[in-house]
């Protein structure tokens, strides 16, 4: 098992509410958390290669100076120790607080899986200096859903079929192709932390909660912020050891 200080790979988790599932057109399979991955997936639908994901190889302060700056978003994959309803009333998120970022939306059973691609979406989304042409895959995605709720973005991906199609391509890369047929082996969940719209407050972003969990002002650093947020769950034995953590950064080539 890693130390609170390491990172170590890890997969998607399918939501754990006990709700009845929904006949599925399309089962998500889960993503590996690899930055190769999903560099690749995000730049084929629409990411500039301006932008690509890095990895957190550790959080002690040697480690975290190699990772290029500044680092615009992070994305987490762990595992959840804990039911939803022990969460701790301020990290179960408010729909009061949907206007407090620019792009929130719910995962649904339907997106079992699809968890690695929506915290993708909430940290490229909620990244203001990301700009994408609007006929990619991406921009068309957020163009059509701007004016729709957290519950209508997630039926938008729902029934997005091209975004079925290029997830499937990219979920069969890396290590994950070796849990794709079986996805009750799929013990992880990835979410992402961004700043709010003011660009001060840090903010978890999870489709699984009932909206955007406000952290509070962590200096504009994302990065640490973050870090400091997953050894809090880690002390509080909410999730276990088995965790990576990616960043959304500038591209260094």
């Amino acid at each position: 098992m890693a130390s609170k200080d390491q990172c170590t790979p890890a997969f998607a988790l399918i939501d754990d509410d006990g709700e009845a599932s929904e006949e599925k057109k399309f089962s998500w399979p889960p993503l590996e958390s690899n930055p190769e991955v999903f560099t690749t997936y995000l730049q084929s639908i629409g990411l500039p290669t301006t932008f690509s994901i890095g990895e957190v190889f550790g959080f002690d302060e040697d480690l975290l100076a190699f990772i290029p700056q500044p680092v615009l978003g992070i994305i987490v994959c762990y595992e959840r120790l804990i039911a939803k309803s022990e969460y701790r009333d301020q990290d179960k998120g408010s729909e009061d607080d949907y206007d407090k970022v620019a792009f929130y939306m719910h995962q649904s059973k339907v997106l079992d899986n699809a968890c690695g691609i929506i915290a993708c979406l909430h940290a490229v989304f909620n990244c203001p200096l990301v700009s994408m042409d609007q006929t990619s895959v991406l921009g068309r995605f957020k163009q059509s859903t701007e004016q729709s709720s957290p519950t209508e973005k997630c039926k938008a991906l729902e029934n997005n079929t091209e975004f079925q199609k290029i997830h499937k391509v990219h979920a069969s890369k890396g290590q994950s192709r070796t849990i794709d047929g079986d996805q009750s082996k799929v013990k992880h969940h990835f979410i992402a932390y961004c700043l709010d719209k003011d660009g001060k407050n840090l903010v978890e972003l999870d489709g699984t909660k009932a909206g955007p969990v406000i952290i509070g002002d962590c200096g504009g650093d994302i990065l640490r912020g973050s870090i400091r947020e997953v050894r809090g769950k880690l002390d509080r034995g909410e999730i276990s050891e088995s965790l990576s953590m990616m960043t959304l950064n500038l591209s260094q080539e």
